[in-house]
């Protein structure tokens, strides 16, 4: 893939979920990130056993979604907002430095609205998987 993450997705670090995308065909998407071990959430968050909130690998596997839906030109905007989340299933704790490897499908696309499916899953094992609808909404830019 060769656009620029900045270019697909209004998303900044410290909330930037996606080190790279690797295909996007009209079923899905293959992309993955690492959660590094200095990410201030993880000295919150369990700090005796450090591992990857939940929220954020929904977020994580919605930000790649909504890379691949702008990459492939099926929305109109890039500004892509999650609604609902359904089926969020969590079967193994993800550490600092595991790489993620997520697997995401088009289930069904609208102007509008997007319904995904995805897999987060780290060293062969799935990690965590989820169903969530987002919705595109006008692209904003910065008031002053």
């Amino acid at each position: 893939m060769n656009k620029p993450l900045y270019s697909l997705l209004p998303h900044r670090p410290p909330f930037l979920f996606v080190d790279t995308i690797h295909s996007v065909d009209k079923h899905g998407c293959l992309a993955e990130y690492t959660f590094k071990a200095d990410s201030a959430f993880f000295a919150g968050h369990f700090p005796d056993y450090p591992v990857v909130p939940g929220v954020l690998l929904i977020e994580a596997m919605a930000q790649c979604g909504g890379a691949a839906v702008v990459y492939g030109n099926l929305a109109s905007s890039k500004t892509i907002l999650l609604a609902t989340v359904k089926k969020a299933k969590f079967r193994r704790p993800v550490l600092p430095d595991e790489k993620i490897d997520f697997q995401i499908k088009f289930l069904k696309t609208t102007e509008r609205l997007l319904h995904q499916s995805g897999k987060a899953i780290v060293d062969g094992e799935v990690a965590t998987e989820a169903e969530w609808i987002c919705m595109t909404v006008p692209d904003q830019t910065a008031k002053a």
